[in-house]
């Protein structure tokens, strides 16, 4: 028995639980925006774009899907939002990086900022809407940031679209060539 026959989710649950997770993910997201009013940095924003993608991508591979197996679109769909996800992965880790000091990040997003040529830009400058900060933690839990969760999640998505296709590929008989 191997690992991809031993876990108790269904194939044509993995789309489901996708547009589930992204879904929620996105939704908390929003609300720690809209209704906390902690305003997302410019990493942060950039994050939500695989969301932007996986909860339509996964709902359509959801629908598609047949009974007891996914078919060729659904399929595909998956693995489109396998590399949505794993690019968040990537994303989530640096911003996560970033916010522990672990590395240096974007100069436009850590509070480093060019000098105003004028005495007219400072005052606009000094005058204007502050910027999130990616380099600080506005949010945490446990010691871990909301990058750090969507670090986390990111990689659960990456890995059950992996389980989906791994178990794809081996009905289809793909792993003997």
């Amino acid at each position: 028995m191997s690992l991809l026959t031993t876990l108790p989710i269904a194939n044509r649950q993995i789309p489901w639980l996708i547009f589930a997770i992204s879904l929620v993910t996105l939704s908390t997201a929003l609300a720690f925006e809209h209704i906390g009013g902690l305003d997302p940095c410019s990493l942060c924003l950039q994050q939500r774009y695989a969301y932007y993608f996986l909860i339509p991508a996964s709902l359509i591979a959801s629908v598609l899907s047949r009974e007891t197996n996914l078919g060729l679109a659904p399929v595909v769909l998956i693995a489109l939002c396998t590399l949505a996800a794993a690019a968040n992965v990537i994303l989530a880790g640096y911003h996560a990086g970033v916010e522990y000091k672990w590395w240096e990040g974007p100069q436009g997003c850590t509070g480093v900022t060019l000098m105003p040529g004028s005495l007219d830009e400072f005052r606009e400058q000094l005058s204007g809407v502050k910027v999130p900060r990616c380099d600080e933690i506005p949010w945490s839990l446990f010691g871990i940031s909301m990058a750090g969760y969507n670090f986390l999640i990111s990689i659960l998505l990456t890995a059950l679209g992996l389980l989906a296709l791994a178990r794809y590929w081996t009905m289809t008989g793909l792993e003997e060539e």
